[in-house]
């Protein structure tokens, strides 16, 4: 009876040791799963972080090309701006050049003997002879020109060198104080005539009616030299060619 005790004690105790054991297997397995799963989550934190990493320079890279990309697009069109710009400065002076060149060529080509050259592209023809005011603008349209229209006090004191007294084209023939140019233009400024000067004729009914204009620099002198005379009287005469 003894034994038979004792033989179910020892097959107790060694359920109980392998119940034990089989607990620390558990736990231990449980462990070691814990750890594994651990490992994994770090490892995939680390990926995951990486990969961020990673997303985050290829934005910046991306960013930094297209904003280089930009610069050089703004850099080259400002440089495109520049030589357009200095292309057509270039074409402009290379054109002043050739009319300044076809102007100074015509003039040593095609001014006719006894022409005088002045400044601002123009001649001057003083004539020899004396004629009427129609009479010597006719011969100013066969040179290919007109009576002088005067324009400037450089030119008025130009042709105050003359020192003749020359009919300009300058006339009231149409309408009676209505002043006009050859070219049909109306006298405004500036005008040089002389003191009380048109009178169309004043107070001598001999003298008629006074519509042409001459340069009487022989009498009056410095600029104020302007004065209206019968277009019948003869007179020299002063051409311009405008070039």
């Amino acid at each position: 009876m003894v034994d038979y005790v004792n033989k179910q004690v020892i097959e107790l105790n060694k359920v109980n040791e392998e119940n034990r054991n089989g607990a620390t297997r558990s736990v231990k397995t449980e462990t070691h799963l814990s750890d594994g799963r651990l490992r994994l989550y770090r490892l995939a934190a680390v990926c995951f972080g990486v990969l961020c990493l990673l997303q985050v320079t290829l934005n910046i890279s991306l960013r930094l090309a297209f904003y280089n990309r930009g610069n050089e697009t703004v850099e080259k069109d400002l440089l495109q701006t520049s030589y357009n710009t200095l292309t057509e400065e270039r074409d402009q002076l290379q054109k002043e050049r050739d009319d300044l060149m076809r102007k100074f060529s015509n003039l040593k080509q095609t001014c006719p003997e006894g022409w005088q050259i002045k400044l601002e592209s123009s001649w001057y023809f003083l004539s020899t002879e004396t004629k009427t005011w129609k009479e010597s603008r006719q011969d100013c349209l066969k040179r290919g020109a007109d009576l002088v229209i005067i324009n400037s006090d450089l030119e008025q004191e130009f042709l105050l060198s003359f020192n003749k007294r020359a009919w300009i084209g300058l006339t009231d023939s149409v309408t009676e104080g209505a002043w006009k140019w050859v070219d049909g233009t109306p006298l405004t400024t500036p005008s040089y005539w002389y003191s009380q000067q048109p009178d169309n004729g004043g107070d001598n009914p001999e003298n008629g009616e006074e519509d042409c204009v001459e340069l009487n620099t022989e009498t009056w002198r410095p600029v104020k030299a302007w004065n209206d005379q019968s277009c019948l009287h003869n007179r020299y005469w002063i051409c311009e060619k405008v070039v």
